[in-house]
């Protein structure tokens, strides 16, 4: 099937610009025309229809690179499956989508526009149901996990470890979505905190934000013997990345959790890379993993830790993660893993490319459909 480029484009750009009062609008024609669908969706939607406009902002602006395109929306279908979506529910959701961007369109949405996208979705759904029908031979939709740790590490920190009932095949660096029992049919992000191991077990570094509603049920209220829900892994972050010998990683906060797998992995290779490791907290007490780290660095003689306080005076005080590499003077040569909020990944990107930094060496785990997962 040839897709015509230039039409999606070009009618992407009549409604990138209300992409809110569109997904509003899909979502509700979603809902009242197929009721049934509504139950697959969390309560509240407001994460969901930011999730649905990045991935299709994804697919649209590289169609040209096929294969990456066809592996995205393997995931996502992968991902998908654990929501109970089925190949009977694609044709609504494309009628819907196509209806409300040619609403949001306001008048100028041309009949070639309404063909260009029953293409291109015929396509994406294609792809996507292919994939979800592939991963259904060897995996289940969501994995129940036993949580057989649980460690306050601060006040609004919790380490959780947690045993999947089946085998979780994840690569050191990626992250999991989780659902508890106190809200059904919420998923939220989380990076896992270790590479994998023989016992098959996870862990989860969770810091309960305010108003969060799987973060405060994980922090807060789950015990040890508590199960949960785990989707696929998901993310790209990996060692096989790195194209050098000498790594500088940079986390802030709870971003720390997938540099630490990664460190974690290292120390088994043939041939170890140096590492530099900047870890920004707030205050002191934030650092919240500092024995584990210690071990880590016992274990892995090439590398460095460097603590970053940013709202404390004294000594060495009042600098962040990427203020810390400067005042180091550390200009990074090679390939620079970058973890923590969004804000903070793109600030700390922004500075490593004007510290001289090739954009192509700098690695985080942010993408549109999938905000950084720090706890």
């Amino acid at each position: 099937m040839t897709l015509d480029i230039r039409l999606i484009r070009e009618s992407w750009s009549l409604v990138e610009p209300v992409a809110d009062q569109v997904t509003l609008d899909f979502y509700s024609r979603l809902f009242a025309e197929n009721p049934r669908i509504r139950e697959l969706f969390p309560p509240a939607m407001d994460l969901q229809r930011d999730r649905l406009f990045g991935a299709l902002t994804q697919v649209v602006l590289n169609l040209e690179d096929t294969e990456g395109v066809r592996e995205y929306l393997g995931q996502l279908a992968r991902d998908h499956r654990k929501y109970g979506v089925r190949p009977e529910h694609y044709p609504a959701l494309g009628h819907c989508l196509i209806a409300a961007m040619r609403a949001g369109a306001h008048g100028v949405w041309q009949p070639a526009y309404d063909q260009a996208w029953a293409a291109a979705y015929d396509l994406i759904a294609e792809v996507m149901i292919q994939a979800a029908d592939q991963d259904a031979v060897t995996a289940p939709p969501a994995w129940i996990g036993t949580v057989v740790g649980h460690e306050m590490r601060t006040p609004d920190i919790a380490v959780l470890t947690v045993e999947p009932n089946h085998p979780y095949p994840f690569r050191a660096g990626q992250y999991t979505t989780v659902q508890t029992a106190l809200w059904p049919r919420v998923w939220r992000a989380y990076s896992i905190a270790n590479a994998p191991r023989h016992d098959n077990r996870i862990v989860l570094h969770v810091r309960a934000i305010p108003g969060g509603w799987v973060s405060t049920a994980l922090v807060k209220h789950t015990r040890p013997g508590d199960t949960i829900l785990l989707g696929p892994p998901r993310g790209t972050l990996s060692l096989e990345q790195a194209t050098t010998s000498h790594l500088v990683f940079i986390a802030g906060g709870t971003g720390l959790a997938p540099l630490k797998a990664l460190i974690e992995e290292s120390v088994w290779m043939p041939e170890r890379p140096a590492i530099d490791l900047f870890y920004g907290v707030r205050r002191a007490a934030d650092a919240y993993d500092t024995e584990a780290l210690n071990n880590l660095r016992m274990q892995h003689r090439r590398l460095r830790i460097v603590q970053a306080v940013s709202d404390e005076p004294g000594p060495g005080y009042g600098q962040t993660a990427i203020d810390a590499l400067e005042y180091h003077r550390i200009i990074p040569s090679g390939d620079v893993f970058v973890c923590g909020s969004q804000q903070m990944v793109r600030v700390t990107s922004d500075r490593l490319v004007r510290l001289g930094v090739p954009a192509g060496r700098i690695h985080t785990e942010y993408t549109p459909d999938a905000p950084v997962p720090v706890g």
